[in-house]
């Protein structure tokens, strides 16, 4: 009786029945699916490969959503202190309420009933646009004090591009708070959407926390950035001479240093830029003519402070920040 109880345990545990007919144990095995589920999953397969994924839905038409709440939550997210009624002007964009406004007009209610009391973010754009940008210059300028005015206004535009803008946007989940008239929300109203934010915090909480704000999440986009892939410069080699007459040094000189696979598929060389005999920079290339570009970038990074190897950037609070120029490997 015993033994009969022990297998009947193991067997349901395996997902076997035990049935006792004329005094011996048979086993009958269940197979814990439906007959009806392998057509039915191959039909709704089948289905999504013809008509294609369903088409994204925003964030607000899904259960469990509370507008408000959803503003409150990323104002302590951010940890800043957003005045809750401009935040919330900050994500309505003239697009929504345009769309808006014709959805109830098609309805056919009274202009009093349609009449909405919202307000644009256009306004607060506006402000943040310049905002950050003045931010940005002034903080590229005291960063890299040797750096050409050609070379701040590229790394502003590289910062403020909407790639770079947009991203963070989406990251900070703005664009699940944005109301826009369509969706996927287009690339310029979140733009505009992010620079409102910006002028909201500034109104709220003053120019140096929205000052912190684009220094922790905008500037930290110029992590693993090379300077000449934000700054465009044709003629590399003509720049550093101008440099170098400005600031009194010895032109530089190029020469071969090596070379290898002169006559093959894949040459390789090697040149050196040197100033008062002393070795500047050197650089790869699969011509001589490539490689004396290459090694102009590299003296034109040491010249500029903007290096792999530099100092990292001081992020502590304006009153205790004492700014360093970077020291490049010309010290004339």
């Amino acid at each position: 009786m015993a033994s009969a109880f022990i297998i009947n345990r193991g067997t349901l545990g395996l997902g076997i029945r035990c049935r006792r007919v004329s005094g011996n144990i048979t086993f009958t095995q269940i197979r814990e699916k439906k007959r009806w589920m392998k057509a039915y999953t191959f039909y709704l397969a089948k289905k999504l490969k013809i008509e294609g994924p369903p088409p994204p839905k925003p964030r607000c038409q899904k259960p469990n959503w509370d507008y408000h709440a959803e503003v409150q939550a990323f104002s302590s997210r951010l940890h800043e202190n957003f005045s809750l009624e401009l935040l919330k002007t900050a994500f309505v964009n003239p697009c929504y309420l345009q769309s808006e406004q014709e959805r109830r007009q098609k309805l056919d209610m009274d202009s009093e009933t349609t009449a909405l009391v919202l307000r644009d973010n256009v306004q607060l754009s506006t402000q943040g646009l310049g905002f950050t940008q003045s931010f940005l210059n002034d903080w590229c300028r005291a960063s890299f004090p040797r750096l050409p005015d050609e070379g701040v206004a590229a790394i502003v535009d590289q910062l403020t591009s909407s790639v770079v803008v947009c991203h963070v946007a989406q990251n900070l989940g703005i664009e699940d708070l944005t109301m826009s008239a369509e969706f996927p929300i287009p690339e310029n109203v979140l733009y505009s959407t992010f620079m409102a934010v910006i002028g909201v915090l500034q109104g709220s909480s003053g120019a140096e926390r929205a000052g912190f704000f684009l220094r922790d999440f905008l500037v930290t986009q110029l992590i693993g950035k090379d300077l000449f892939d934000m700054w465009t410069v044709v003629d590399p080699m003509g720049l550093l001479v101008e440099e170098f007459t400005q600031r009194n040094i010895p032109l530089p000189e190029p020469r071969l240093i090596r070379s290898a696979g002169a006559s093959t598929a894949l040459p390789l060389h090697f040149v050196g830029l040197y100033s008062d005999k002393k070795l500047l920079a050197q650089g790869p290339g699969e011509t001589v003519l490539a490689a004396e570009e290459e090694a102009a970038r590299v003296a034109l990074r040491h010249l500029y402070g903007f290096t792999e190897s530099r100092k990292p950037s001081d992020y502590s609070p304006p009153q205790q920040h004492q700014h360093h120029a970077p020291q490049s490997i010309m010290s004339y």
